[in-house]
């Protein structure tokens, strides 16, 4: 083995993980260059620490079995990387990241996609529901704002043929940030996506999500009851998390054990006892629920009824004496129904443990800067069973980023369930227990409310119109 000098001070130019992903060991710096030893001499790797540096640089090939030994006294302390940051505060891909994480938290962005085309790179926001283009990225510099964000996440960084997944949390004006971070392999480069957990209080205020007086009477009646079950339904992005951590956010007392399985957990709730779900390790949703019957519940909580054990657990939970929380993935309140029975639930069984079913959707709310009346027009689909007499459109302007729209706000259909409804759904008969509802507005005729008081469009209405 070859003895090398390797100069103490250029060691904090990188980070131990980089150190080790890349092979790599700062030898020297010489006539404008930093020299490292590398295990490999490719021009891809050769750029990439460039970028990612900022600096020229030059490679040194060295054989695998002498540059572990360097790496193992050089860099085995975790501790180093800290000294990648301090390094890189002076980089243009660190400042640009930190400027995307800035503005996307500014905007109240909920995801943002990191992504690589053929002939362009850019990066776009989820803003209000909707994909906004934010930032073009130039293709030379595209490697490295996947590699900063990588590293910031802990993964990989030489790992680009295999999905990963990780965690990046950062505080941003005292505000507690955590980041999940996805990357996928495309065919021009890695894809990441990172979504941004950033609920705040008002967030979880049960009172503030968009019930109705009668609506909110009619849900806080049966989270209040000592036992059963509250199912939530709707599509993948309908605030079904949001509710149901605000309504745990309320039931949090002193006295009372609530327990949680979810996949994943969204934001921690003091109090509260949250388990992740893994199933790779055999930790389900049903083997949970079984868990958590032999830790004196009170109120469990879990995140998704996926299949049959974990329907029949629920309800086998309900009626022994605990209040159970849901979600289903159906369109409306009367689709939940059936939907478990044919999970194979016993109708009697269910009639017995169903306390309420709630529907909801997410919809834009129109800005108010730049919203223009119009005379309605006739909507096939829509306003032929609604009297809507004028509505308003989406304009645009710098308020709402040329949108059209402002915020979101949660429409619902509360379902309570009743004697009447527990009889016709022990006969299996949901459309005389549809006849049986009480007067609460459907999803439909709420949707229609919101046309008719000016604040959502008729084309935001139909999306989510059943």
């Amino acid at each position: 083995m070859v003895s090398r000098t390797i100069d103490q001070k250029l060691l904090g130019i990188i980070s131990s993980e980089q150190a080790h992903s890349f092979r790599i060991i700062p030898l020297e710096k010489k006539e404008g260059f930093l020299h490292f030893l590398s295990t490999e001499k490719t021009e891809e790797k050769k750029n990439l620490i460039q970028i990612l540096l900022g600096k020229n640089i030059v490679l040194n090939p060295i054989p695998e079995e002498e540059i572990q030994p360097l790496l193992y006294q050089h860099y085995q302390s975790e501790t180093l990387k800290n000294r990648e940051k301090e390094q890189a505060e002076g980089s243009d891909v660190v400042r640009f990241v930190n400027k995307m994480f800035q503005t996307s938290i500014d905007m109240g962005a909920s995801d943002i996609h990191v992504e690589r085309y053929e002939k362009q790179a850019r990066i776009r926001f989820r803003w209000e529901g909707q994909l906004v283009e934010r930032y073009e990225v130039n293709l030379e510099e595209y490697d490295a704002i996947v590699s900063r964000i990588k590293i910031m996440a802990e993964l990989d960084i030489a790992e680009r043929r295999l999905p990963q997944d990780g965690r990046i949390h950062f505080q941003q004006q005292g505000q507690d940030i955590d980041v999940r971070v996805s990357s996928i392999p495309g065919k021009f480069g890695e894809k990441i996506v990172l979504r941004l957990l950033t609920r705040s209080s008002d967030q979880l205020d049960i009172q503030k999500l968009g019930f109705s007086v009668a609506e909110m009477n009619e849900y806080e009646q049966a989270i209040t009851k000592p036992n059963g079950i509250i199912l939530i339904t709707g599509p993948t992005g309908s605030g079904k998390t949001t509710t149901l951590y605000a309504t745990l956010s309320q039931l949090n007392k002193p006295g009372k054990n609530i327990t949680t399985i979810e996949d994943p957990i969204e934001y921690n709730l003091s109090g509260i006892n949250q388990v992740q779900l893994k199933e790779e390790i055999g930790l389900s949703f049903d083997r949970a629920l079984r868990a958590f019957l032999r830790q004196d519940p009170d109120i469990m909580m879990v995140g998704e009824i996926r299949d049959t054990p974990t329907a029949q657990i629920a309800v086998r939970a309900a009626l022994t004496g605990h209040l159970v929380f849901s979600t289903l993935h159906t369109n409306n309140s009367w689709d939940a129904l059936s939907r478990l029975t044919d999970m194979g639930v016993e109708p009697y069984l269910l009639a017995a443990a169903l306390r309420l079913i709630l529907a909801q959707r997410l919809v834009r709310v129109l800005c108010k800067n730049c919203k223009r009346k119009v005379k309605t027009a006739f909507h096939e689909g829509f306003q032929n069973e609604f009297d809507i007499q004028e509505h308003f459109l989406p304009e645009g302007c710098p308020t709402c980023y040329f949108t059209g729209y402002r915020g979101r706000r949660a429409v619902f259909e509360v379902l309570p369930i009743g004697k009447d409804i527990q009889q016709a759904v022990k006969s299996l008969n949901f459309s005389e227990a549809k006849s049986m509802t009480k007067q609460l507005p459907s999803l439909n005729e709420n949707l229609a409310n919101l046309v008719r008081h000016g604040e959502t469009s008729i084309e935001e209405a139909v999306l989510h119109y059943q």
